[in-house]
């Protein structure tokens, strides 16, 4: 045997080899090529979910003071005001459970008259009754209990002389109730407020 033949014999022998060791080299560049990614999506840092904040529950207990100021005037004068007719109010400080704010200041409020009467005469004055009927907390009421009366600064005793000296078609009338605006008034829950806070 020549050596022509040992060259082509071993050529023979080697190209399979060759070529199959190409194709496994080809495999393995193909899957580090395609590693990567997987890699990347399995080590990827997965955010955590977003921690729920904390939340309490605060109750307002039945009888606790609110203190409102009047937002408008009300007056018998003129047939101003009528029964049913309701006027506005706002809370004057923030009402507190254990340092929780449940009603802050300035939150509107709204009350009733409830029975009034003008100014009569014989010096008979003017008289109004109102309700602190509830607190609009967000759109949500909270029941009030509150009832005063206001009464014009009438002199009957002075009148009755007046009629009695003067002529008889002479008339002589008291003074209009008026509740000024600003005027604060003390009002109370009528049954227990709960509300939930961000602790």
């Amino acid at each position: 045997m020549n050596k022509t033949y040992f060259a082509v014999s071993a050529a023979l022998i080697v190209s399979p080899i060759a070529a199959h060791a190409q194709e496994a080299q080809n495999n393995r560049v193909q899957v580090m090529n395609a590693q990567p990614q997987s890699a990347q999506a399995a080590s990827a840092p997965v955010a955590a979910p977003e921690a729920a904040p904390a939340v309490k529950t605060v109750v307002l207990p039945a009888n606790s003071e609110v203190l409102l100021r009047m937002s408008e005037e009300l007056s018998t004068k003129g047939g101003r005001v009528k029964e049913g007719q309701m006027f506005r109010l706002t809370v004057v400080h923030d009402v507190k459970v254990n340092g929780v704010t449940v009603i802050p200041m300035g939150t509107p409020a709204t009350g009733e008259v409830t029975w009034k009467t003008g100014r009569a005469v014989f010096g008979k004055s003017g008289k109004m009754e109102v309700a602190l009927r509830y607190v609009d907390l967000n759109g949500e009421r909270i029941e009030l209990a509150g009832e005063y009366r206001q009464e014009g600064e009438g002199d009957t005793l002075a009148a009755v002389g007046a009629v009695v000296l003067a002529a008889p078609l002479m008339v002589i009338t008291g003074k209009s109730a008026i509740i000024p605006r600003g005027k604060e008034m003390m009002a109370h829950t009528v049954a227990p407020f709960t509300v939930t806070v961000a602790s």
